[in-house]
């Protein structure tokens, strides 16, 4: 009998999210970034219900080659820019754009032989202090770079750090505008917490937003707000099947270091998934799970391949008879009910972008194809 864990791709949640994004930014062009693999779904998974995209958002080069290899003819940006000189190359090969934000990468440009002259967006650090030239140095980059022959278009950039927050771009958007603004070139300020908490606003708005999180059904300012309050649907489902159950007397102990002590008499079912399959181990007893799509939550530490749940609470018949029973670890289940990722990120104290990203290899995908 094959392990019974499995992750799903719902290919019409992803339509339905990129919609969404679609309505706050009317007015804009998308850039959907996959990068990270799709933010852990694959790209080749993701790949169908995001054709209704602008363009797309990669780290890597070997992204962009899947993207084009799916046939895939529109726009791509390197969101790191180029790692060394040689990458140019693939650049011009693949017809990528690029994100240019230190010196160096303006010094291999302008070393760089092509038929064709790149398009590149050019990054300020307008308060992240990540990458990106300081505000008082952007138009002299921008000037090093107009001047080359390599180059046939310029765009501007920044990152928000605090946009998952009311009026948190407030400051780095002014510090943006007032540095480029005699500067000619389309704009691409918004991630996806700056777009919903924005959408009318075409200052962050702008020409390109990069959207993220909100595809894949993340919440853009969580815990203030959960996904489903933005209309934004789980793309992953994480579920398994409970195969074995114990029976607790009062006093009885569970898993490693006994840190779950039972209070009275109690039915546990056990859950072929643990942290060996990407399910945190920071997860706290108490974690909400779902089981035939009814909730309840985890008991004891999550060990390697498995982890522990409450029968408890249940209807009768899964709580008799719980061998085989569907278990959502987060996403949707097969009976329609909803345990967003970012509710069980918040117990295991991280984010929904780590356990989207984390899962382990060895867990199957299965990607659900929209019958429209």
């Amino acid at each position: 009998m094959t392990r019974p864990i499995k992750a799903f791709v719902d290919t019409k949640a992803l339509k339905d999210n990129l919609s969404c994004v679609r309505q706050k930014s009317s007015q804009s062009q998308i850039l959907s970034v996959v990068k990270a693999n799709a933010y852990g779904h694959g790209i080749e998974r993701v790949f169908e219900g995001l054709r209704g995209t602008d363009g797309f958002g990669v780290l890597e080069v070997c992204e962009a080659q899947t993207l084009r290899d799916l046939g895939f003819r529109g726009p791509i940006v390197l969101l790191e820019g180029v790692f060394d000189s040689r990458e140019l190359e693939d650049c011009s090969r693949l017809q990528l754009w690029h994100t240019v934000h230190c010196n160096e990468q303006i010094d291999w440009l302008s070393r760089h032989k092509t038929h064709k002259p790149h398009r590149v967006f050019l990054k300020m650090n307008s308060g992240m202090n990540r990458l990106g030239f300081k505000p008082e140095q952007f138009k002299s980059a921008w000037s090093r770079l107009n001047a080359l022959p390599q180059i046939e278009e310029i765009s501007l950039m920044t990152h928000f750090s605090d946009a998952d927050q009311e009026g948190g771009a407030l400051a780095q958007l002014n510090t943006f505008k007032h540095h480029s603004q005699d500067l000619i070139g389309e704009r691409s300020l918004a991630n996806s917490s700056a777009l919903f908490l924005n959408p009318q606003d075409p200052d962050i708005t702008q020409d390109w937003v990069r959207v993220g999180i909100a595809l894949y059904g993340g919440s853009v300012n969580h815990p203030s707000q959960r996904a489903s309050q933005w209309s934004l649907q789980p793309v992953m489902s994480l579920r398994s099947k409970i195969i074995a159950t114990q029976d607790l007397k009062t006093g009885d102990s569970v898993g490693y270091g006994s840190t779950f002590t039972a209070p009275k008499a109690m039915r546990v079912g056990i859950v072929a998934c643990g942290y060996a399959d990407g399910y945190p181990r920071s997860a706290e007893s108490g974690t909400p799970i779902l089981v035939n799509g009814q909730l309840t939550q985890t008991i004891g530490r999550v060990s390697m391949d498995m982890l522990c749940v409450d029968l408890s609470t249940l209807e009768e018949d899964v709580r008799m008879n719980p061998l085989g029973s569907e278990v959502t670890l987060w996403g949707s289940s097969q009976t329609g009910a909803i345990l967003e990722i970012d509710t069980v990120a918040q117990h295991a104290k991280t984010l929904a972008y780590e356990l989207m990203c984390g899962l382990a290899n060895r867990v199957p995908f299965e990607v659900i194809a929209d019958s429209n």
